[in-house]
């Protein structure tokens, strides 16, 4: 008789402790809980990128400081020694071309 009660017991809490986690997975896979999911994770890997992207700025800064110094670049950005950059001593006060010809329309009607 104490078999029999000891499973029965067992089973009834095996099926209790079945169903509990069958519960809980449906729970999460609902789609609010996965919507959120998918939100906090975004949000987790933005600050991650986020995170990664000012470590390579900093690493960028030291290594160019560590570049000039080594170079003797340390020469102020307002130096008037230093010469005008290519792109403007070349338009000499003109405007810039554009790369391709703009003399044309272009209607799409036209190629049917």
């Amino acid at each position: 008789m104490f078999r029999r009660a000891f499973w029965f017991t067992a089973g009834a809490a095996a099926g209790v402790w079945a169903t509990t986690k069958v519960n809980r997975k449906l729970k999460k896979l609902t789609p609010e809980s996965l919507a959120a999911q998918a939100a906090d994770k975004a949000i987790e890997t933005g600050h991650r990128l986020k995170e990664f992207a000012l470590d390579v700025r900093a690493g960028m800064l030291q290594r160019e400081a560590e570049l000039g110094e080594a170079l003797g670049l340390e020469a102020p950005a307002d130096d008037p020694a230093l010469p005008a950059p290519r792109r403007a001593a070349a338009l000499d006060g003109r405007e810039p071309r554009p790369p391709y010809p703009t003399n044309h329309s272009y209607n799409r009607n036209e190629d049917h």
